[in-house]
Parts: structure tokens; sequence; C-alpha cells
């Protein structure tokens, strides 16, 4: 009797038809059904199916060479989306065979195995992982197409996301979430089908563009030179709850938190969620030897042969310390060692990645021979804590890792608006205990390592020996030595990496920085700033600007008018002009009103990516203000004939962290400008 033949299910002939499309899309029928190994009446037939549900593209060709290849077929947006779902679909149904297959010959379920006593847990971890990228050719012929397409220009933070979404990185997501998952990730931490993921993932955009899109569209994904990264097919729009996102996410809707305060101000008021198709990958032009996607990294690891990896997250510079911590750890675990630093998004005020990666690699040769990789991870940091760091852990899973230091305060964000820390200091290591099994990864307990000067080495701070004195430098300590020109002992740091620290990081005295009045129209500030800048000038070291309101108004922003959206975009602009002058080593004075705490914020954050930022309050009484108004200005905006007038009509939101507070009632304008020369003095900024 002839065995009868096994005839692919629905599902499995779509996935066979969608991934030769993919693969040879320029193919003639005969040859596309032969490598399907089906007749051509049933490849036609399934042809016509998936073009009738939008999952490919025909177009005629030039017949003239050959007949034979009278049509060409693409995988549309939607097509490459149901592939990648149907790739998930097919290896469960083949992963459930082989459970079947397993128990039927050994009577064992393989399934049942504790996970310390399989012997393939590691090859699992080496094996190839799905990615969001269709071949060569169907990234070709979609840029065209998606020429055509709605665009949205992704943010910074949107293209770390979709970098790690279309390399698996974010392995389960398969694009941005919709809402059903987004609320569900929320609440419980996990996909609407149960899969763990603690970071919600998803497109913010602006109500202006959402009101241009429709679940069912395709939108073409460009990042900021304009370039087409990918095709997110849009399946949910909606309006998120932000208050409710922040608390059950970050701990608490505090502003002081820098995720709250994107999520608040930054960030798009209405979410999109699909499906992704990736056509390439996001430019790097530094690095790029140290840059690895998940797969890369499980081929090097397959290639030299390490069945047990430890990584190591950092957002900053390595000392003595951290070298000695990752060192026992990697030997305990009896595993090689990856240094995996975040290089996208981290916390305002992190030393840049540039200089962060040239210690890192100082540092390389510090371990034994072949037993340590470096590799960059593109990644947006939210500062999350506990969530963070369970983040934190799926990702490293999905780059092939088998073990994860977590640290005390894992992606702390400091202190609340109440001077308390965010979270508790070891709640981020019980989450990610709590859920190890389930990831897949060992977590690793951060051993905060102590230098004891009699037996001139480190030791984890618990295994101290009794009356030992104990070295050590805090981070706030290492900046201060570095502000002012001190020494920073060999024991602490290597002599390589504190060199390239104070290379990128002079003297408080040699950096450029930003001062930056605030107050309402007439309150003295333009006035303040001209003293200062002459002042400035007479010590002369280094090149001042001043961004005066007025001035820039005039050649920066003559287009905008004076609504919220405008005056942020105003003030922004300065920002941006300011941090510029700031990282080149010279003196930005800004005089704007600058009436929003987030606008003043935001500005903060630009500055103090390069150098100090002082903010300066000329906190003059709305009284003397209308008493000084030489244009009559306070007088219309009273009688309604001036709108959205600052401190009338519009609100100022007074600063309550300015580094500077004057009151220039009783007091004349030398007096005003020394005092802000005493605290930039005492600031470190500039020499007696």
């Amino acid at each position: 009797m002839p065995a009868s033949r096994h005839i692919p299910s629905e599902e499995d002939q779509l996935f066979r038809l969608l991934r030769q499309l993919d693969r040879a899309p320029d193919a003639a029928q005969r040859a596309t059904a032969g490598a399907l190994g089906i007749s051509l009446g049933s490849l036609n037939a399934q042809l016509r199916a998936a073009t009738e549900a939008g999952l490919i593209h025909v177009t005629g060709r030039d017949t003239a060479t050959d007949r034979r290849q009278r049509f060409a077929y693409a995988l549309t947006p939607r097509g490459s989306a149901a592939k990648s779902q149907l790739v998930d679909q097919f290896l469960a149904r083949k992963l459930a065979e082989y459970h079947a297959l397993h128990a039927e010959l050994t009577g064992e379920d393989t399934r049942l195995i504790p996970l310390k006593h399989r012997t393939d847990v590691m090859q699992n971890n080496l094996a190839p992982i799905p990615e969001l990228y269709v071949s060569y050719d169907s990234a070709q012929k979609l840029k065209h197409e998606a020429a055509a397409l709605p665009s949205w220009d992704l943010t910074q933070r949107q293209v770390c996301d979709l970098e790690l979404l279309m390399n698996g990185g974010f392995n389960p997501l398969k694009g941005f979430m919709g809402q059903a998952d987004y609320d569900n990730v929320v609440e419980n931490m996990r996909t609407a089908d149960g899969a763990l993921f603690p970071m919600p993932i998803t497109l913010d955009v602006s109500e202006a563009f959402a009101d241009k899109i429709e679940p069912g569209q395709d939108i073409a994904l460009r990042d900021a030179e304009g370039v087409i990264l990918a095709i997110l097919s849009v399946s949910d729009k909606w309006v998120p709850n932000k208050a409710n996102e922040a608390e059950k996410v970050f701990g608490a809707d505090d502003l002081a938190h820098p995720a709250v305060n994107y999520l608040h101000n930054v960030a798009g008021k209405v979410y999109l969620g699909g499906p992704i198709t990736g056509i390439q990958q996001p430019v790097h032009y530094d690095f790029k030897g140290r840059r690895d996607t998940p797969n890369e990294l499980r081929a090097f690891f397959r290639k030299m042969g390490w069945r047990k990896v430890v990584a190591f997250q950092t957002r900053n510079p390595l000392h003595r310390a951290h070298q000695e911590l990752t060192f026992r750890a990697a030997r305990n675990a009896e595993a090689n060692l990856l240094i995996h630093p975040v290089v996208g998004m981290t916390k305002p005020g992190d030393v840049d990645h540039f200089t962060r990666v040239r210690c890192y690699e100082a540092v390389l040769d510090k371990y034994p021979a072949q037993t340590t990789q470096l590799s960059l991870l593109n990644l947006a940091m939210r500062m999350a804590g506990p969530r963070e760091a369970l983040w934190h852990a799926i990702i490293r899973k999905n780059h092939g890792l088998t073990h994860f230091i977590v640290g005390r305060d894992h992606a702390g964000p400091g202190k609340n608006s109440a001077g308390k820390d965010f979270y508790d200091p070891y709640a981020a290591q019980d989450l990610v205990r709590q859920h190890q099994a389930e990831i897949g990864i060992e977590m690793v307990d951060f051993k905060q390592m102590v230098y004891v000067q009699e037996k001139a080495q480190y030791f984890p701070v618990d295994e101290v020996p009794e009356g030992s004195t104990v070295l050590d430098i805090s981070g706030t300590e290492l900046r201060r030595r570095l502000r002012e020109g001190l020494e920073i002992p060999d024991w602490f740091s290597f002599p390589e990496v504190v060199q390239e620290l104070r290379r990128t990081s002079p003297p408080r005295a040699k950096q450029g920085f930003t001062v930056f009045f605030t107050g309402l129209s007439g309150s003295g500030k333009s006035t303040i700033a001209n003293a200062l800048m002459v002042k400035l000038m007479e010590m002369g070291g280094r090149p001042v600007t001043l961004l005066d309101g007025d001035v820039v108004r005039k050649h920066l922003s003559s287009e905008l008018g004076f609504s919220k959206e405008h005056r942020d975009i105003n003030i922004k602009r300065i920002g941006y002009v300011a941090s510029e002058i700031t990282k080149n080593g010279g003196i930005a004075i800004c005089a704007p009103i600058a009436p929003y705490t987030a606008t003043r914020r935001a500005v903060r954050e630009m500055v103090e990516t390069f150098g100090a930022f002082v903010e300066v309050h000329v906190a003059t009484s709305i009284e003397e203000c209308e008493r000084r108004d030489r244009k009559g200005l306070y007088k219309l905006a009273r009688e309604g004939k001036i709108k959205e007038f600052t401190g009338i009509s519009d609100p100022y939101e007074t600063p309550t962290n300015a580094e500077l507070v004057i009151d220039t009632e009783g007091t004349d304008v030398d007096a005003c400008a020394h005092e802000v020369i005493l605290k930039l003095e005492a600031m470190g900024l500039i020499k007696a």
C-alpha cells in the first residue's frame, strides 16, 4: 500500500508561497511551482488568493526576451507582516511535532525536563532568532513603493526602538504594540497573548499626523535624513492614558523622572501600532565594528565556542572596581564576558557614548585574552528601575546571553520630587530573579567592590577583612575631581581611562557653559545679560555670545507667533544654538521669557550634554514690570489688544530649582551682573 502523501495545511502553503516569492520574486511561474512542489494550477490559485488578500503585488514585465517571466511578484507590507507571523506559527508546529515524536520514541516529554538538567539550553541561545527584514530584492521594490506612502520622521528614541524591533532585540514583538498589547503590558507586563514583556513599545505621533492616518493604512518610517527604514501596517490608533502609563510603568506620575517628563512633554499625543516590515537597518557611522545584531552576536558565540556568556550592562565609564566585578562574575559562572553598554539614549547628563566607548576599549586588554568581547547596544533607556532591568534581561537573552549582571538600583533615575529614590535599591534584582527561569537567563548579583588599602586589592563590600581601611570614590566625587582638575588615584581607575575623561571633560574653568535668564517681560533680563556679556568679554579666555529674546525673534524665529507651540519652538531653537556654543567651548548667554517649565527643562538637557547650564530667574514682580513698561505692552495686553501675553493672559511657570534668583527691584544692573559673576565663580566656571 503506497504511503499517503502529506498535504500541507493552508497556513503552511501560504507560508511556503510567501517565503518563495520573497526569495525569488522574479522567477518564472513554472520555477516557483517546482520549488514549492505543486502544479501550475495550484500555484495560480494560491497567487490569486494572496493577491486578493493584499499580501502580494503583481506587476507585468517586458516579455520580449522570455514569455515565461511575464509577471514579477513582491510582498506588500501586509504580506511581509503575515510572513513573519506564519514563520512563528510554522516553527511552533514543527516544535510540537518534535515533542510528540520524542515522547513516542522515548516515553518522555521533552518539555518536562527541568532547565538545569537540559543539555541543549545553551545551544538554544546560539540558534538564529527571527528578524523582521525582507530580502534585499523585496526591500528595493518596497523602497520604491513606499515613496508614495504617508511618511513619519522618527525621533531618536523611535529609531532606537525600530532597530531593535527589526533585528530581533525586542523578540517576540513583531512591530509597535497595538492597543491590546499596550494595555496588557502596562497593567501586567505581558502582551495580550501572555508573553512576558515589561516595557510598552509604541509609536507616538502628533495629533496632526494621526488625523491623516486610519487603521489599515501603511506608512513609511524614515530616519532624520529621510531614509526609509521600514513600513508600518497600522492596525491600531488610540490616545493613551499617559498618567496611568507613568504610574504603572515608572511607579509615579512625577515629572522629576526623565521618562515621565518625556512621556508628557516630548512624546506625541497619539499612539500607532501594527506589524513592521523592515527594509534596512539604521546607518551608524561610529564604531561600526562594535555594533552587533542579536544574530551577529549569536554567530560570534558559535564561532568562538562560547556556551555561557555573562552580559554587563553599563552607561558609565569602566573603572578598576567594574573590571574586578565583571571578571569575578564571569569566573564564578565559568563563562565568558560580554561588555554590552548602551549607546542610544541614556540619562540626561551622562557621559557621551563616544567618550565611554573609547574608555571601554582601553580596558579590554585588562581581561584575560580571548575571554571578553565589547559590543554596543543602540537602546533608548527609560530608567524604569525594576521593569527596565527585566526588559534588559529579555533583550540580553535575545542577543544570546545566558547570564546577566543586575546592579543595585539598576536603571534608577535618581531622586523624585520629594527627594527620595524612585525605586527600592534591590527591587530590580528581586523582579529579575522572579522571572529568570521564564526568560531563560540567569541573574548575577552586582557585588559592590571596594579597595582595601592594607591588601592593595579590591574586595566585595561584604567580604572586607575586619579592621581594614576601605577606600572608595563616588561618582559625584569623581566628577568633582575631573571638574576641578584634581588627582584621580591609580587604585581607583586606569590611567588610560582617566586620560580619556580628562581629554573630553576638562576642568570647568575651561569648558563652555550657558547662562539662561528667564523672567517676565520688563523684568530686566536683557539688561543684566548685556552687562554680564561685557564683564565676561573683559575677562577674556572664551568667546561670548548673547542670544537675546527679541534679537532671536528677529533673526531666527521671525515666522513664529506667540502661541504656546511657537514659543516652545523659539526657546528650543535658542537652546540648540546655546548647546552648540557650549559644546565648542564658548559661553552662551540667553535672555528669553521662557515661561514654561517643560521647555526650560528641554533646553537644560540639550546644554548639559556638553557643559554646565546656569538658570537665572529674574524674579521681578509683575507690578514692577508694568511700571517699567516703556513700550506700553502690559497696558495693551490688559485691554485685550495683545493676546497670549505672559503674566496677563498666558501663564508664567515660576522656576523652582534655578541656580540663582535675582530680584532687580532696588538693585542696580551692575550689582545684579556681579551677583551672576560670583555664582559662576562659585561653580568653578570662571576663575576669580
